[in-house]
């Protein structure tokens, strides 16, 4: 079927997108809008991660479990909200160890879009939740999607740093070959696991995984 996603992206997922679990998501999601339902994120921005970052730019995979369920708030890259949006607690205590690990000073923003641009793939695993109903597409199908998604960068690239917060992350590590990829795993940034997060150095970390490899690092700094 025909999915509107980054030609990159497409040209690998082709045959995922004709597979009958992904024709349910679709149909769905088009259940769910003709009963009324309010999905996020927008249509528009269901892969926004993909198109923002292309299959062969990606440098650093950081995963989330699912969209955010506020108005407003799901913008397709995991952690992120757009300009004008309160950044969530998780996003805030993500700042704190920014700050911490590279002394880079808090945005006044929670819009990551930056970092997606510069090659850091912002996957949740789920790419859409019903308004106000967290984790209400959980079963749907998406999970496969994403897996799939893993595999793909875990099998096609090299040298990927894939950053794993918080115990449903980390349970993707099965899906990465760490002989030729690299695996960063903490708490998640959570206010409940914040003390476990902070200090775990990741963005440091990962910046020196990619220069030790030749690659650009990120510039982490999101003014």
């Amino acid at each position: 079927m025909s999915v509107s996603i980054d030609e990159s992206w497409k040209e690998q997922l082709e045959e995922e997108f004709g597979k009958d679990y992904f024709i349910q998501i679709v149909q769905f999601l088009k259940d769910q809008k003709q009963a009324g339902k309010v999905i996020y994120p927008p249509g528009p921005l269901i892969f926004n991660a993909f198109n923002t970052t292309p299959f062969d730019k990606v440098k650093v995979v950081i995963i989330g479990q699912d969209p955010y369920h506020g108005a407003g708030q799901a913008m397709g890259l995991s952690f992120s909200v757009p300009d004008g949006v309160k950044p969530p607690p998780s996003l805030v205590n993500i700042y704190k160890e920014l700050k911490e690990d590279l002394d880079i000073p808090t945005p006044n923003h929670g819009n990551l879009t930056k970092w997606a641009k510069q090659g850091v793939l912002l996957l949740n695993a789920g790419l859409t939740v019903e308004a106000g109903q967290p984790m209400s597409h959980g079963n749907i199908g998406w999970h496969t999607f994403t897996d799939a998604v893993i595999k793909k960068i875990s099998d096609k690239l090299n040298g990927v740093v894939f950053i794993l917060w918080g115990n449903f992350a980390r349970q993707k590590k099965e899906l990465i070959d760490t002989s030729k990829h690299f695996v960063l795993e903490s708490a998640h940034p959570s206010p409940f696991s914040v003390t476990k997060f902070l200090g775990n150095r990741h963005f440091s970390k990962t910046n020196k995984i990619l220069e030790d490899q030749g690659k650009k690092t990120i510039d982490w700094s999101l003014d």
